[in-house]
């Protein structure tokens, strides 16, 4: 087996409400809106800066929040993109990695989640995630595309979140200025 390197391209938190905290980091640090989900597993919002893909997720049971349990807020895993999962997967699980979901001999697989020696979850993929890029700046560069999807159904919380946010920054200006005082 030869080494290959992983790129982390990929960082899923696990919170309360991903349309506020997503609401936060679009306003906050500018990020990007790449898709929303709503999968067996979670729900939630799917941010990018153009390389890394920020996935922002409320799982909906314990079991498939992965062991972190459903209500865990925090850093759930974090992702590679790397050249060969088939091959990677082997390497991480001969260094003492622990599997624990997804198709470990599929060379197009997506988020073949393993356990870090700490209990840390990682996942690995063959394609990245919307919004990410394999090589930014190199010629051989692969970019995920960012397919700009909303769901109709998170409309009302969308709405919510954009408001609740908005209402806060109008509070920071008044409560800084007596802090000053």
């Amino acid at each position: 087996m030869s080494q290959t390197k992983g790129r982390i391209r990929h960082v899923a938190l696990s919170v309360e409400d991903p349309w506020e905290t997503a609401e936060f980091y679009k306003d906050a640090l500018g990020l990007q809106e790449v898709t929303e989900l709503d999968g067996p597993l979670a729900e939630g919002v799917f941010l990018t800066d153009g390389v890394v893909n920020l996935a922002i997720l409320k799982f909906k049971t314990d079991e498939a929040a992965q062991g972190t349990g459903k209500d865990y807020v925090g850093i759930h895993h974090i992702g590679f993109w790397v050249d060969d999962v088939v091959e990677q997967g082997k390497i991480v699980r001969g260094t003492g990695a622990e599997w624990i979901m997804g198709d470990p001999m599929n060379p197009d697989g997506y988020e073949v989640k393993h356990l870090d020696l700490s209990g840390i979850i990682f996942d690995i993929a063959a394609h990245g995630w919307a919004g990410s890029q394999k090589e930014p700046g190199q010629p051989d560069n692969v970019v995920h595309p960012n397919p700009n999807r909303r769901l109709a159904k998170f409309d009302e919380r969308r709405a919510a979140a954009r408001a609740k946010l908005e209402a806060r920054k109008a509070k920071v200006p008044v409560e800084t200025a007596q802090a000053a005082e």
